[in-house]
């Protein structure tokens, strides 16, 4: 029951799972696994990040990332916060209803916007799908079954997008969608070292996700990363919870160390 899950104290061994980092991860789900892996830091709860090529299929979800904690698997960070508070830790206690509601709102908002974002230009634009979504997400598989599953999730991804009305959109309309969001974001962070003044919550974790990733991931342009350099305190939000987290923290842990050519923030 879920009285003795919280009395339970964090395992030693709890794993996040994610897919290859070097040669298969998409954007879209390295921001999400570091998101995941920001709240857990910032909850001081340690997880081993581990790396396979076949973590979409392990997930009982089908999404990622995924922790295994003890005997239980939880993916993606909203049932993770929730799976986490039941076991007595969260970031958001302090606040009150109305803030509560406002930090809902931010997160709906950065996954409404930087994620469709982010999964928009992996499957629907035609260059980026070309030379960087195919051979990533087929890396592991030999051919033809690197195609297939690269076509399947294309198929499932542009179907999405055909609900939510994005598959009309051009990428001008999606880049400006990122630079609204990214607006909306430094308006509400201001001179504030996190979104909710001193302490930092899991809006600040998913924040710092989604765009670390897109400030440090390698695509066809730069126009992507541009939109969130734009905004100074969100590209020196990055590096604070860059270097307060992660910088120095055993480097299993560490996304930081051999990411990409534009790796760090702080060159």
């Amino acid at each position: 029951s879920s009285l003795s899950t919280a009395a339970e104290p964090w395992p030693e061994n709890a794993a996040l799972y994610q897919q290859l980092k070097e040669e298969q991860i998409l954007l879209s789900d390295n921001a999400s696994s570091l998101a995941v892996q920001a709240f857990l830091q910032m909850c001081n709860l340690p997880v081993r990040v581990i790396c396979r090529a076949n973590a979409e299929y392990m997930s009982p979800s089908g999404k990622l990332p995924f922790i295994h904690v003890g005997n239980q698997v939880v993916s993606e960070l909203g049932p993770i916060v929730q799976f986490v508070k039941a076991k007595g830790h969260s970031l958001s206690d302090g606040l009150d209803e109305v803030q509560k509601a406002e930090m809902k709102a931010y997160m709906e908002l950065v996954n409404n916007m930087l994620l469709t974002a982010e999964l928009y230009l992996q499957w629907c634009d035609d260059v980026t799908v070309e030379e960087i979504t195919h051979p990533r997400y087929g890396s592991p598989y030999p051919w033809p079954l690197n195609r297939i599953l690269s076509y399947q999730k294309q198929w499932e991804v542009r179907r999405k997008m055909k609900a939510i009305g994005w598959a009309g959109k051009t990428l001008e309309q999606v880049l400006e969608d990122v630079d609204q969001c990214c607006h909306a974001l430094s308006q509400r962070l201001g001179t504030q070292p996190y979104f909710f003044n001193k302490q930092p919550t899991e809006l600040d974790a998913l924040v710092f996700g989604h765009l670390f990733t897109i400030l440090t991931t390698q695509l066809i342009t730069d126009e992507l990363s541009e939109k969130v350099k734009n905004y100074s305190n969100l590209t020196a939000f990055c590096r604070r919870i860059e270097q307060q987290y992660f910088e120095g923290h055993e480097k299993d842990s560490s996304m930081i160390a051999a990411r990409s050519s534009k790796r760090s923030l702080l060159r």
